[in-house]
């Protein structure tokens, strides 16, 4: 047995069978439910739900292109008051 050490099972990365068929019942559903259109009425009729997906599919991390990185300008205004 090698402790702390990983030797078996999926290779890092490869997804869960039951994962990856749910994902695809979900996206063939979607399919058949009109797509961006159906996407489109839920964003006008349920805002709440249709963000909540949103959120769902963005990174959780944003990265810059390493050449040109995100950078957070912060601004300290000093305001007299009378």
């Amino acid at each position: 047995m090698a402790v702390g050490r990983k030797t078996g099972g999926r290779q890092k990365g490869t997804p869960n069978k039951l994962t990856a068929d749910l994902k695809g019942m979900i996206l063939s559903a979607l399919d058949e439910a009109g797509g961006i259109e159906y996407l489109r009425r839920r964003a006008d009729d349920s805002p709440a739900a249709f963000l909540s997906l949103v959120g769902k599919v963005l990174p959780m991390q944003v990265t810059g292109d390493p050449n040109n990185p995100v950078s957070i300008v912060t601004k300290v205004e000093l305001v007299a008051l009378k």
